[in-house]
């Protein structure tokens, strides 16, 4: 591979179309599209100052980087791409893209981050922004520390980890979810979802789980959570309490205790659901 080795890049396209390159200690700085239609970089300790680094590109290996604020929207349209111990401060960094891998990776304003992208792995990620990772299919996700609203919308076959999200309207219109111990705070959590499974979490959530085709908690907390499970087919085992629930189509939740159970026959057949409340051993 050719070596780049400190380097300061301006000007748009500096390494359009760039192949088998090693890039150590370089700033890619004003100009737009540096490694467009690139193959095969290998980037170590790199600044990425503008916008547009990666697009169309292959076969990446970024370690020790930063893209900055400026260095938006950021790769689009690649695929086979390796990240780790990298920072990114720009918003619209992944969007219809294919084989990411990330490890120890910050998205300081991860806005928008994750769109239409298939067959990704993320380990040790922490992600502040809106409207992640929506429309997304095949994630495999471990230790990812998640603030921002509206995240998953859309996606599909996801499986998630010891993780955290601190978010609102998480995974609505998903399916083929799979979330093990975990914690989740997340207002209207689920909606319009199908094939959605938690096991040995903790989830907060008003009106959450609701409007759910097959959902199945097992041994999971529900703290300060009400109106849970309308129009939701659900199978509940909940450790604790649970404030209210509200009109489940139809299945089995299981409770310690639950403050409020909400059953309307005019809008749902009642027996088609059994509560049951009581200590667990």
């Amino acid at each position: 591979m050719k070596e780049i080795l400190n380097e300061h890049l301006t000007g748009e396209r500096a390494l359009f179309e760039g192949k088998e390159l090693k890039i150590c200690g370089t700033v890619f700085d004003d100009g737009e599209s540096p490694l467009k239609h690139s193959r095969y970089i290998d980037l170590t300790d790199c600044t990425f100052g503008w916008k547009y680094p990666l697009w169309y590109s292959q076969f990446i290996k970024m370690s020790g980087c930063k893209i900055g604020e400026n260095g938006r929207a950021g790769m689009w349209y690649s695929s086979d791409i390796n990240i780790e111990n990298t920072v990114i401060d720009a918003p619209k960094t992944f969007r219809h893209s294919k084989g990411i891998s990330l490890r120890n990776v910050q998205f300081t304003n991860g806005e928008e981050t994750f769109w239409k992208c298939n067959n990704v792995r993320l380990k040790n990620i922490n992600v502040k922004g809106d409207y992640f990772a929506m429309d997304c299919d095949g994630m495999e996700i471990s230790g990812l520390e998640l603030k921002g609203g509206y995240c998953f919308d859309g996606a599909k076959n996801i499986t998630v980890r010891n993780s955290v999200l601190d978010t609102k309207d998480a995974f609505w219109n998903s399916q083929n979810v799979i979330i093990y111990d975990s914690t989740i705070k997340s207002e209207y959590f689920g909606w319009n979802s199908r094939n959605i499974v938690l096991v040995n979490c903790t989830v907060e959530s008003h009106q959450g789980m609701c409007y759910i085709e097959n959902l199945s908690m097992r041994n999971c907390r529900l703290p300060n959570t009400d109106l849970a499970f309308e129009y939701s087919t659900v199978n509940a085992d909940i450790r604790g309490s649970i404030d209210s629930i509200k009109n489940p189509t139809c299945g089995m939740i299981q409770a310690e205790s639950i403050g409020e159970i909400i059953l309307d026959p005019d809008k749902v057949d009642v027996s088609r659901t059994k509560i049951i409340c009581g200590d667990k051993k």
